[in-house]
């Protein structure tokens, strides 16, 4: 009892606000099912790691011997030391992902890139809103709807604010069915959006299947070294699924993997989600910047689109731009469903999961630029 009534003296208002926090990712995972896989344990994380004199921060041991505890073990083996948790993740994201509709449609390789823009419309943002260059940079990468990029940038830039970056991150990623229409509607008219695009899909040879991510990793480790870690991983977990000789391999990869990474994950960002660091004024702006970088995102894709259409006779409809976020495969079916509610035979689902695998891979390119680019400056 003694050591009860210690404990709830030793809490301040900014842990009961971490309390509240925790269960506000917990309510969104379970009541609205947005990511449930991460926000959930970044939830509870929260909860736990504001504990007064919590055991997973800090252990004691017999003969007084001080260990770190679980969760400071997991950040530091599998984030910190070595990035590793986010780039296992990228092996089971490629090997959920079918590259074909993009290689039959390799025009959608340009909203990959357009819908980039949020990124260094957030870096300016940061900027003029007085955070150090690595700050900035590392709170862009919000902008690329990717939460494992967001969380190796930052990380790897020394970041003072991980734990809001990735809060963020992956907070907006689940909120994309809500930010997106929003965004979308604000540069779009009604005919627009009911713009019906044909899909006449050219066949992609095995071959090509094949050949595409051990191209790609080749070019981007060329270009942007700094990011062939995650563009690595990524293609090599597709390989696993195109090659048709590893099936148990690519379940596992897309399954058991994918999920356990992703629940460690999540269990250990919430480290960085201590409240004496979490709940300050900057927290709150970097939440801010994240929302316009997702905002801008889909801006800077749609815009794309209808610049495209001035030269078109044939005209694409530009929701599809704003497909070219990361979010996959949650951004395409968003797309989707806005083009059925404006007219229920509009089907551009296949258009749109072109744009948005193709944006997959445009956030890890530009991940790995900004911490080329920054390392170089720095």
């Amino acid at each position: 009892m003694e050591f009860l009534v210690e404990g709830i003296m030793a809490l301040t208002w900014k842990q009961l606000v971490m309390y509240a926090v925790g269960v506000a990712l917990i309510y969104l995972a379970i009541k609205k099912e947005y990511e449930p896989s991460l926000l959930l344990p970044m939830g509870f994380g929260a909860i736990l790691v504001n504990l007064p004199y919590t055991g997973v921060l800090d252990q004691v041991l017999q003969g007084g011997i001080e260990s770190h505890g679980v969760i400071s073990w997991l950040y530091e083996v599998g984030i910190n030391a070595s990035e590793a948790m986010p780039i296992l993740l990228f092996i089971g994201i490629g090997a959920m992902i079918d590259f074909g509709p993009l290689l039959s449609n390799p025009v959608m390789f340009l909203f990959g890139a357009g819908a980039q823009f949020g990124i260094f419309a957030a870096i300016l943002l940061a900027a003029v809103c007085g955070f150090p260059l690595k700050d900035c940079a590392s709170i862009g990468i919000i902008g690329a709807a990717d939460g494992p990029t967001s969380i190796l940038v930052s990380q790897v830039l020394k970041s003072n604010y991980i734990g809001p970056i990735a809060v963020a991150a992956y907070s907006y990623m689940a909120l994309v069915p809500i930010i997106q229409p929003f965004a979308i509607r604000l540069v779009t008219t009604k005919k627009e959006r009911r713009i019906h695009m044909e899909y006449n899909p050219k066949s992609v040879s095995k071959t090509m299947r094949i050949a595409f991510p051990i191209i790609v990793t080749v070019i981007v480790g060329l270009i942007a070294p700094q990011s062939v870690a995650l563009v690595g991983f990524l293609m090599f977990g597709n390989l696993i699924r195109e090659c048709g000789v590893l099936g148990t391999l690519s379940d596992t990869a897309q399954n058991n993997l994918a999920n356990l990474i992703t629940l460690l994950l999540g269990i250990s960002i919430s480290f960085s989600m201590q409240a004496e660091n979490f709940v300050r004024v900057d927290t709150l702006l970097i939440m801010l910047i994240g929302l316009f970088a997702f905002v801008m995102d889909t801006i800077g894709g749609v815009l794309l689109a209808k610049f495209i259409n001035l030269f078109l006779k044939k005209k694409i409809n530009p929701m599809i731009g704003g497909a070219g976020i990361s979010a996959f495969p949650m951004s395409s079916r968003v797309v989707q469903k806005m083009a059925m509610e404006e007219d229920p035979g509009n089907v551009i689902l296949m258009h749109a999961a072109g744009a948005n695998v193709s944006g997959q891979i445009a956030s890890v390119i530009a991940g790995g630029m900004v911490i080329n680019l920054v390392t170089n400056l720095l």
